[in-house]
């Protein structure tokens, strides 16, 4: 058996996402799994950018990540979505980019790919868990296996206690409050076991 393919697929508008994306780069890599980690398209106007410094900067420092397309689900085994919250939900980048899945959903090319989700906030209740649960609403669509880290080992508790993905509060100056490095990692290690296990069985 060959080792997992992970797409990490991430939007960040000023580096939560993208720091988390990182994250469970290292992790899955650990792991043993081949990792890409990509960004789905900007679509907010340049004017909106501009204006906000912390957005702007971020933009310009991961101007060489590559963008998602459809050919990296196809290539992966698994896949985990890291994306802030939008009014509790996920934001209009990443729903644009699932909204495009759907011939490879119709052609049965995204059935059995392990899943997971990780998400930010600006406040503890501000939809972290509720953007999470979105993504994988598409997931379950797919015919995909959700990965969730549950509460399967205590790091999930010292991240926060959420079991749907690991989330993070931010603040107005983008420091993340809790510490959710570990658990990330954690994540990305389980999403790679459960594709491994999954892969095994199909052979």
């Amino acid at each position: 058996m060959g080792n997992i393919n992970l797409a990490v697929i991430y939007y960040s508008s000023t580096g939560t996402n993208y720091k988390m994306a990182e994250w469970a780069k290292e992790g899955a890599e650990a792991a043993g799994a081949n990792v890409k980690v990509v960004k789905v398209p900007e679509l907010a106007p340049a004017s909106a950018i501009e204006s906000n410094p912390g957005w702007k900067a971020h933009v310009e420092a991961t101007k060489d990540v590559p963008e998602v397309t459809l050919n990296d689900l196809e290539w992966a085994d698994a896949i985990i979505f890291s994306a802030p919250t939008r009014f509790g939900s996920m934001p209009a980048q990443m729903k644009q980019f699932l909204d495009t899945t759907g011939g490879l959903w119709f052609n049965g090319k995204l059935v059995n790919k392990v899943v997971s989700a990780m998400s930010s906030a600006s406040n503890l209740h501000g939809g972290q868990e509720a953007t999470i649960l979105g993504i994988y609403t598409t997931m379950y669509h797919w015919g995909a296996i959700v990965a969730a880290p549950g509460y399967s080992d205590p790091v999930t508790f010292a991240a926060g206690g959420n079991p749907y993905g690991t989330s993070v509060t931010v603040d107005q100056e983008g420091n993340m409050k809790e510490d959710v490095e570990d658990a990330v990692k954690y994540q990305a290690k389980r999403t790679v076991q459960i594709a491994e296990l999954i892969k095994k069985g199909n052979e």
